[in-house]
């Protein structure tokens, strides 16, 4: 189709991982199983942070916050993949698209913001343990969520003002399972100057800066232990970052993975695999990556099944 001819566009039609209809029942038992593993898993967490008054705690606080932006993050894209697989249909309406890429950055935008302030806190209890409770006190924790949820907010009303200064579109094809913000940008056959120069500054704010926060927090926090002398100590002190450095880890690796494969092509379903994993995977692992690798979170989901029994 001509550019012309889409001036005026009311839907949009996304990529299917299989066209097998005998696949099909297979894709929607996985993505049903996986989002109620993550919406389960994620709400397991939140109770078990607020039903235990020994993880009332900053990092605890953020935690279950972490926990309900991913159940958000994972509600934006899997239940229309869901009914877009039992109902064999592809299309999304235009309002519908850009409903779902504002949802997708908004609770996007809050892992990468909430993962940054968990930093913050890990590099204040390990390097300033006795100003611990004076510097991270209640209102600058709920400071910090306003202010991630403020700036979320923005990136993804940025990006919601720009596609609707769109008028005119290649074609009505998203190549992947949802209305990515870099696919449906993509599409537009005017002049891109202006949105790509937008695009890279929300992608800095929201990239770069971040990383960079991370980046310095741990970097002071191993200079720090590097100074304690025995190694037990070391151990201890840093196990209590583990958990964070995983998720930190998983994020960003396969957000990077995905993001630079989706600048190369999106010719077939296998390109999917890495935003797949960035938008629905990364969410259900989280809960499972503190429950295992935290021994307050342990315990506490331990005398959570002792008290229910």
């Amino acid at each position: 189709m001509w550019a012309h001819n889409l001036t005026i566009v009311s839907e949009f039609h996304l990529m299917s991982f299989s066209e097998d209809p005998a696949l099909q029942p297979v894709l929607f038992g996985l993505f049903l199983s996986m989002y109620l593993v993550t919406v389960l898993g994620n709400l397991l967490i939140i109770l078990v942070v607020i039903s235990d008054s020994h993880l009332h705690t900053p990092m605890y606080f953020f935690l279950s916050n972490l926990s309900l932006a991913d159940i958000g993050l994972t509600s934006s894209t899997v239940p229309k993949m869901i009914v877009d697989i039992s109902t064999q249909s592809r299309v999304i309406s235009y309002e519908g698209c850009l409903t779902q890429m504002s949802l997708f950055i908004l609770f996007a935008c809050m892992d990468n913001t909430l993962l940054t302030a968990m930093a913050y806190d890990r590099f204040v209890a390990i390097c300033h343990p006795l100003h611990y409770t004076t510097i991270m006190n209640p209102r600058l924790c709920v400071l910090l969520l306003l202010l991630s949820v403020s700036i979320s907010l923005f990136g993804s009303q940025v990006h919601n003002l720009i596609a609707l200064q769109i008028t005119c579109f290649k074609n009505v094809e998203i190549a992947t399972f949802f209305c990515d913000p870099s696919q449906l940008l993509d599409l537009s056959c005017s002049d891109t100057l202006i949105r790509t120069i937008v695009t890279y500054i929300i992608t800095a704010m929201f990239g770069f800066f971040p990383v960079l926060g991370i980046v310095l927090s741990y970097y002071k926090i191993v200079s720090s232990l590097l100074k304690i002398p025995k190694s037990g100590g070391r151990y201890k002190a840093f196990s209590t970052c583990s958990s964070h450095l995983s998720l930190v880890c998983l994020f960003y690796g396969t957000g990077l993975i995905s993001y630079l494969g989706s600048g190369v092509s999106y010719s077939s379903s296998k390109n999917m695999v890495p935003l797949l994993m960035y938008s629905v995977v990364n969410p259900m692992l989280n809960p499972f990556i503190y429950s295992l690798r935290n021994r307050d979170i342990s315990s506490s989901l331990k005398r959570l099944r002792s008290w229910r029994a």
